[in-house]
This record gives C-alpha cells, sequence and structure tokens, in this order.
C-alpha cells in the first residue's frame, strides 16, 4: 500500500498545464497545495463531497481540456450519487481518482465505510469506461500511462494507507483567490 502524498505527486506528473485539477476539503488538497501548487487546481476549501460535482461541470463545460478530480473516500461516498451522474453524463475528458485510506483522516481518522462498500465498483457498474482499485505506486503509474489518451469518465481508486504528518500546511489562499486564479487559468489556455 502506498501513502496519499506519494500517489498524488505521481498523479500530478501525468498533469498537463493546460489540464484542471479539482481537489477536496482537506488533507487532500493540503497535500496538492504543498507539493505541486499551480493556478489551474481549484482547492475545494469546507465543501467536503462536492468535488466530483465540480469536477463534472468543468468537464462538460470544457471538452477540451482533462480534468482530474482528486478526493477521498469520504467525500466520495458523501456524495455517491454523482458517480452515477459522471457514468451517465460520459465525459471522455475527466480522471477521478479516488484516494482511499478508509478513513475520515483530515477530521481524526474516524473508519470510513469503504471497506464494506466497493466505490471501483459501483463505478464500474454505472458505466465509467475504466474502473480500477490500484494498490501500489507502479500499479498507479502504469494505469495513468495507459490511459493517457483512453476516452472516459476514468476511475482510479488509489488504496492507501494513513498518514500521520501534522506539517503539512494548510491551502493559503482564500476562497476569493482560488476562484479568480483558477479562473485565469482555465481563459489561458482557451
Amino acid at each position: 500500500m502506498m501513502y496519499r502524498s506519494a500517489a498524488i505527486m505521481t498523479v500530478m506528473k501525468y498533469v498537463s498545464a493546460s489540464d484542471l485539477v479539482v481537489s477536496t476539503t482537506g488533507m487532500i488538497s493540503r497535500e496538492l497545495f504543498h507539493y505541486a501548487d499551480r493556478n489551474a487546481n481549484f482547492y475545494m476549501l469546507g465543501s467536503m463531497g462536492l468535488a466530483s460535482a465540480l469536477g463534472l461541470g468543468l468537464g462538460l463545460l470544457n471538452p477540451e481540456k482533462k480534468v482530474f478530480i482528486l478526493e477521498g473516500d469520504g467525500s466520495s461516498l458523501m456524495s455517491l450519487g454523482t458517480i452515477p451522474l459522471i457514468a451517465s453524463e460520459g465525459p471522455p475528458n475527466l480522471v477521478h481518482v479516488i484516494f482511499d485510506n478508509q478513513c475520515y483522516e483530515s477530521t481524526g481518522g474516524q473508519p470510513s465505510i469503504s471497506r464494506d462498500v466497493d466505490i471501483a465498483d459501483i463505478a464500474d457498474v454505472s458505466g465509467y469506461a475504466v474502473s480500477l482499485r490500484l494498490r501500489n505506486l507502479e500499479a498507479l503509474e502504469s494505469s495513468l500511462d495507459e490511459y493517457s489518451t483512453s476516452r472516459g469518465p476514468i476511475l482510479l481508486l488509489v488504496e492507501c494507507q494513513q498518514e500521520e504528518r501534522q506539517n503539512v500546511p494548510r491551502v493559503s489562499y482564500n476562497p476569493t483567490e482560488i476562484r479568480d486564479t483558477f479562473k485565469q487559468a482555465l481563459n489561458q489556455f482557451d
């Protein structure tokens, strides 16, 4: 099993300058901000469960751009209805990455129900073009490489272990700055 921070950095190696990234609230956004801040990252602050819906909208409105959604098992379970909606809408430019550590790490490590509910299976039966469960960095990298030109939506469920990091800073931008910077990045590559 791998650490989420290493998995985030692996995903970001496959994100081009014009690609859009939406990250869920909590440690995922904090780690993305700390290790791979860029203008085309949209950090969801205080909005657990909404990253996939925002990513879907961005994918539908910007079909010429690849959209990556980075969220945790808790976030995806909170808005589970968005997975079949993404499958139904079928954005070919969407890569949905769920980091599954079977807990709500940002709020204290309380267990989630992802040990009993297979989110990758839900995406598969909902109609994602690709739905994979990945258990190590090599499999993640191989999948990102293999499916880099495939039509989506693609779901990569990444099994991670809980991390004990207290020194990852919070996103220092306020919501207005995140919105404005992201909007500029969105328009930059039109």
